[in-house]
């Protein structure tokens, strides 16, 4: 007896303590987020709610720093940056290690731009092996700056996809040219089976299944020109007018990026935005922390320039519950 009461003493309290860890660690498992998509860009959008970006570049370790990101996707520029795919693919590698984020995807969404520009048909058929390397090397989405001619951006949505996907082929599209291969790397980024990959890897709102995201600069007179067209391609998710480069296009060489905008600025902008609410897309552009509600309310989507605390501003006006 005196034997038992020792050890219910030295026991007891060692079985409440396993069973308090126990039962934290099961709730806290049971309020970890439990994505519904890979892209977490498409999720939000899905719901109703505007994404916002910040921006990256170099490899593992700048990586593995963002992958706990405030922002809900990562801006990979490669246009002005260096074309280095190694880099890139050991950024998207970081990411993984360093996740998941506090949403419960596995990396924030990455979204690349490229060197190739959608000037015309000739120029994306030069350019159009840059998209697929990109999409290999497991990103969520690209974005094609320069986007003047609605072929070039017809022959860009036909270079993100793999030919079993027939979504608006033959009417509007012809068939993916994505090949066998591409998938091995991005399916490993992506925590999928490259066979699941197959499936996922397509344009969304195209596709409602898929999980990459196309997007189209209209960045300069010419482009806008061709708004209308260049928006409603099958294909495209969302759509910008590029302030910086439009103001260029018009000799305006301060880069300004915010308002107010001078008259033939102003129009541009009001022109995308008003074709991306007929061809149903998401509206993208810059925010600030005094105008990120109004432009959420004018019908912005995808707010830019980087800054948190506008994007802070914009998630407790549209009553965001998703984690960063």
């Amino acid at each position: 007896m005196f034997k038992n009461s020792i050890l219910n003493k030295i026991l007891l309290p060692v079985i409440g303590l396993l069973f308090a860890i126990s039962f934290l660690s099961g709730a806290s498992e049971s309020t970890t987020p439990t994505p519904k998509r890979v892209n977490k860009v498409i999720e939000l959008l899905e719901k109703g709610q505007p994404v916002y970006y910040t921006y990256g570049k170099g490899g593992y370790e700048e990586g593995k720093k963002l992958a706990q990101t405030w922002a809900d996707y990562i801006m990979y520029d490669m246009e002005h940056a260096p074309y280095d795919i190694t880099a890139l693919r050991e950024f998207m590698r970081g990411l993984v290690d360093g996740g998941p984020t506090p949403s419960g995807h596995r990396t924030p969404a990455v979204i690349c731009t490229l060197p190739v520009l959608g000037l015309d048909k000739d120029s994306m058929w030069a350019g159009m092996w840059m998209v697929q390397q990109t999409l290999a090397a497991g990103v969520h989405g690209i974005h094609l700056c320069h986007a003047r001619s609605p072929d070039a951006v017809r022959l860009f949505v036909r270079s993100a996809r793999f030919p079993h996907h027939k979504q608006a082929v033959g009417d509007g599209l012809d068939e993916g040219l994505r090949g066998f291969g591409s998938q091995k790397y991005a399916a490993k980024i992506w925590g999928v089976d490259p066979v699941e990959y197959f499936g996922l890897a397509d344009v969304w709102p195209l596709n409602p299944k898929g999980e990459i995201i196309l997007g189209i600069k209209i960045e300069d007179r010419h482009a806008l020109l061709n708004t209308e067209s260049s928006t409603q391609v099958p294909g495209i998710g969302f759509a910008e007018w590029g302030p910086r480069d439009m103001g260029l296009s018009y000799g305006l060489l301060g880069g300004q990026a915010d308002p107010p905008f001078p008259k033939v600025m102003q129009d541009a902008g009001d022109r995308v935005l008003a074709a991306c609410k007929i061809a149903d897309i998401a509206f993208l552009d810059n925010v600030l922390p005094d105008n990120v509600v109004e432009r959420i309310e004018g019908g912005l989507r995808i707010g830019a320039g980087g800054v948190e605390e506008a994007a802070e501003i914009g998630r407790k006006h549209t009553n965001r519950k998703m984690p960063w």
